[in-house]
């Protein structure tokens, strides 16, 4: 490999937010803030969505509101008579 062309690559530990759950890493992230963690200081990156909370890995089904879709499409779109 060349030298000094590859950016630093650091311990990084991701923090999501609605779970708690950490994952440990590597990273070319950084962050204010470091903790040691078996005995390695790692970056700690705070996430809103991890695979741990998003409802894509998680299989949650979230419910969209549908009513009254079609009818606001009708009235906005639909059909107008040419005279």
């Amino acid at each position: 490999m060349k030298k000094n062309i590859h950016p630093d690559y650091h311990p990084v530990c991701f923090v999501d937010v609605s779970s708690g759950k950490r994952f440990l890493t590597y990273s070319t992230m950084v962050s204010k803030g470091k903790e040691m963690i078996n005995g390695v200081e790692h970056y700690i990156v705070i996430r809103d969505v991890t695979a741990d909370s998003h409802p894509v890995y998680t299989g949650e089904k979230r419910f969209v509101d549908s009513t009254g879709r079609v009818e606001k499409f009708q009235r906005k779109f639909g059909r107008r008579l040419v005279r």
